[in-house]
């Protein structure tokens, strides 16, 4: 079968699940998105690695990634290669010697790598007939479109019971040392796109 190259294009909270996350993927040269929904640990973990963030120590798919690397090991795909009863199924591609190995993953952690290694994400037509949808991008849409470099804008959100536009910019950069030593990934995460918005717009 074909296989179709899809970028993340947006990660935000799931409109249908409050608890949970949407990572939304493209399709490369196509309208297609396909909607995922994720955990909270493996929505923070995407979003450390597409902001490049270093944690004080490696979060669970930091530490895979140099286990993997120091047995050199190369992840060179990540294909979501089935849907049952609305779940999504992946495989990690990988490459020792000349020989591929192809792993079993949850669809969440298979991405988490990928954006680590920034190695391609591929899914089948038929995926995309069954879950695939063709959104309409305009302006002021919950689910931002990602921006240069792979890197996907999220919602923003209240910070301790106070809007992020109410804070300066250099409040802004104290609050997000503040977060990434508390390792609170998410938060920094929109407290920079925060930073990133008003650098643009100034």
């Amino acid at each position: 079968m074909r296989k179709i190259e899809l970028d993340i294009v947006a990660l935000s909270h799931s409109v249908t699940q409050s608890h949970n996350y949407a990572v939304v993927l493209g399709e490369q040269n196509g309208s297609r998105r396909l909607p995922i929904v994720i955990g909270g640990f493996e929505a923070q973990a995407i979003a450390v690695a597409m902001e490049r963030m270093t944690p004080n120590r490696p979060l669970t798919h930091d530490l895979f990634k140099n286990a993997i690397e120091t047995f050199a090991i190369d992840l060179k795909e990540v294909v979501i290669n089935n849907l049952l009863d609305g779940i999504f199924y992946a495989r990690l591609v990988c490459e020792r010697d000349g020989e591929i190995y192809e792993i079993d993953s949850r669809t969440s952690d298979a991405l988490a790598m990928a954006v680590r290694f920034n190695c391609p994400i591929y899914t089948y037509e038929f995926i995309l007939d069954a879950a695939g949808v063709v959104l309409e991008e305009s302006e002021g849409k919950a689910t931002a479109k990602a921006s240069g470099g792979g890197r996907a804008k999220r919602r923003r959100g209240p910070v301790k019971g106070a809007a992020l536009t109410t804070y300066t910019v250099d409040e802004l950069n104290k609050l997000l040392e503040d977060v990434l030593s508390k390792e609170d990934y998410e938060q920094a995460a929109k407290i920079r796109d925060e930073i990133n918005r008003r650098q643009e717009e100034g």
